[in-house]
């Protein structure tokens, strides 16, 4: 029996994640996208992965340049999420209006978001119409102990405050 992709989007969106915007670098150009396709993989090394659509200018940029950062976000960053949800093409030395530091491997680091991983590209393998980018990190940080910014069947959430 096939399974239905609607259906298979409708089952995932029962699983609550995390929001992370991931930041590339390819020379000039700077390009994020918003995602909840990331875990952590090893602590020896420390690596992490993240899930890219092989048709996103992200996935282009993060083949040429070889590292990327994955920005956690802050419940009070559904905007940045929104705006880094939608395609749009790299842009020279600015990434959608967004303030933003470079890393040591050239990647974007958003300013206000809780933490990030930088990561070097260590291996790519396929997945169906994404590609799987395996990073090592090699630069981390906590900018913000807000609260962290959820995702739960097709919208934006905030964890509950403790009864």
């Amino acid at each position: 029996m096939a399974i239905d992709p609607l259906e298979f989007r409708g089952v995932i969106g029962h699983f609550a994640t995390g929001v992370t915007v991931i930041t590339a670098a390819a020379g000039e150009l700077l390009q994020g996208m918003t995602a909840n396709a990331f875990t952590s993989l090893s602590i020896d090394p420390v690596m992490v992965l993240i899930c890219v659509d092989k048709t996103t200018y992200t996935h282009g940029v993060l083949e040429r340049g070889g590292a990327f950062t994955v920005n956690i976000l802050g419940e009070h960053q559904q905007d940045v999420a929104r705006v880094f949800a939608r395609h749009a093409e790299p842009e020279a030395g600015s990434l959608r209006g967004q303030p933003f530091t470079i890393g040591r491997t050239g990647a974007p680091i958003l300013q206000d978001c809780l933490a990030f991983l930088e990561c070097r590209v260590a291996e790519v393998l396929e997945g169906g119409d994404h590609s799987v980018f395996m990073g090592e990190v090699v630069s981390q940080g906590i900018v913000n102990d807000a609260a962290p910014l959820l995702f739960y069947r097709g919208a934006y959430r905030a964890l509950a405050d403790e009864a």
